[in-house]
């Protein structure tokens, strides 16, 4: 019985969670309730997936009404691959949050940050999960309003602005989405996914059809910070708490990228996108642009939040990269790059709430020296920064690599030695952290500084130690995006 309704569970079961939260108060309990919780549905994410693979797609009509008059859940093999990650991080990020919410949270605020942790976890784990088109409107505003509300518990006053900024932009893509989606209904009259991708061919060929999926492109890559509608992202990633910059950039953007795959794989056709209309042209410019902008812009930032918020904004353009290419070899490429991009930038933005929560800050000038008095934490930022360069035998190479052969062997030969120019970008501005942390007098504060406790430490090796297992181990990263690029082009696994 429980087997049967997992799908539902999974959303059901943290959404109840977090009035819970509110409710009980307790700063410990509300703790233990939402790391239970967290696990729980990691453990049904990991169920789901697996059944998935054994069986094929899951289905599941919320209420026993059959689609499109109701609701329906569908686990494939791309969102239950999103699904598996998306839940990790938020165990793994709750596991590690305790120290780092005690010294930047107000404690009366806590069970506030715990409850809406979980709201934001339920919107990001429904958005992929539900077969519903407005649906995934409704997830993604439930997703975005927790997160405006996390980034502005922040304890400094750019905080709020930032998640104000945030709002303005997450509202006007907010806003072109919900327009795409009520021009799709108004062609085809129905919500439901695999529905309008057999009503909708017909209306691509009306300017309604061109119409809402240019809004549906605008508004995901605004949610996607893809360069140049970034704005929000840096601000958002530096001045929100260190636990919820882990979480919400290990994720967010991989969710929103999710969210584009669907629509142009499972509704609108890559016949359409990509061959009738310039997409590919298009996201490809957009990426190779953004790569470059955004990693210029990181080796010049002071804050090493703000550098890896910029190296986010290059990492999306990876994933568009291969999205763009639209084959099995570059899907694929795009897919397994959400993976790794998620649990190294997640491990990587560990290590900084490691140092923050010793030196009191995240301006790189603070951490000079620091790798002399914190060298396990300094440890795992270089090993990090090695996944996020992409060297061989890391996750990051993995990705780099399936994407640069999937490159070459479309033809665009000059994009793949553009992709190898800015892997150097990326080590340019990790290399300055390194060089500051080993190569720099300590400062005063550095040069008293211990470790941070296990219970950050373990998480944060846990998650940076993944990308050493998975830069050799592929069966469950390159193997399973694999399984959802066939998947999503029609092919039998």
């Amino acid at each position: 019985m429980i087997a049967q309704n997992l799908p539902v569970l999974l959303i059901v079961v943290p959404l109840i969670a977090a009035p819970l939260c509110v409710l009980i108060g307790n700063r410990k309990l509300v703790y233990l309730l939402a790391l239970a919780v967290a696990c729980a549905v990691f453990a049904m994410s990991v169920g789901l997936m697996v059944e998935v693979v054994r069986s094929g797609p899951i289905h599941y009509n919320i209420g026993n009404w059959a689609p499109p008059y109701g609701i329906e859940y569908v686990v494939d093999g791309l969102s239950g691959f999103v699904l598996l990650f998306v839940s990790a991080i938020g165990a793994v990020v709750l596991l590690y949050a305790p120290p780092s919410v005690e010294a930047e949270i107000p404690a009366s605020k806590h069970y506030l940050f715990y409850a809406t942790y979980l709201l934001c976890l339920t919107g990001l784990l429904g958005i992929c999960i539900t077969g519903d088109l407005f649906n995934v409107f409704v997830f993604l505003e439930i997703s975005s309003l927790s997160s405006y509300a996390l980034i502005s518990l922040g304890r400094t006053r750019r905080a709020p602005l930032a998640a104000l900024q945030y709002l303005i932009m997450g509202t006007v893509g907010a806003t072109f989405i919900l327009i795409g989606i009520g021009l799709i209904y108004q062609m085809t009259g129905t919500l439901n996914m695999a529905d309008i991708a057999q009503r909708l061919p017909v209306g691509l060929q009306t300017r309604t059809g061109l119409v809402a999926f240019a809004f549906l492109t605008i508004g995901l890559c605004i949610k996607m910070a893809v360069f140049p509608l970034h704005t929000w992202l840096p601000g958002a990633y530096t001045y929100a708490p260190s636990v919820v910059t882990c979480f919400i950039a290990a994720t967010a953007t991989k969710v929103s990228v999710y969210t584009f795959i669907r629509i142009v794989f499972g509704i609108i056709s890559p016949q359409f996108a990509f061959v009738e209309l310039p997409l590919a042209k298009g996201l490809m410019m957009m990426a190779i642009v953004g790569i470059f902008a955004a990693s210029l812009a990181a080796i010049y930032q002071q804050d090493v939040k703000r550098i890896l918020a910029f190296s986010s904004i290059a990492q999306v353009g990876y994933m568009l990269l291969g999205i763009s290419i639209s084959n099995e070899a570059g899907l694929s490429a795009g897919i397994v790059h959400m993976f790794n991009h998620a649990i190294i930038k997640g491990g990587l933005f560990m290590v900084v709430g490691c140092f923050t929560l010793r030196l009191g800050s995240s301006q790189l000038s603070d951490w000079r020296g620091a790798g002399r008095t914190m060298p396990w934490t300094a440890l795992a930022w270089t090993v990090g920064g090695l996944g996020l360069i992409g060297v061989p035998v890391t996750a990051g190479f993995v990705s780099k690599w399936m994407l640069l052969t999937a490159v070459i062997d479309s033809g665009a030969w000059p994009v793949g030695i553009l992709m190898l120019l800015s892997s150097l970008l990326a080590l340019l501005y990790i290399w300055r952290v390194v060089e500051t942390l080993y190569f720099s007098e300590p400062t005063e504060i550095a040069g008293q500084a211990t470790e941070p406790p296990l219970r950050m430490l373990i998480p944060t090796y846990l998650v940076v130690g993944s990308t050493l297992v998975f830069g050799v181990w592929t069966v469950y990263s390159a193997g399973l995006a694999q399984f959802a690029a066939i998947g999503l082009l029609g092919g039998t696994p």
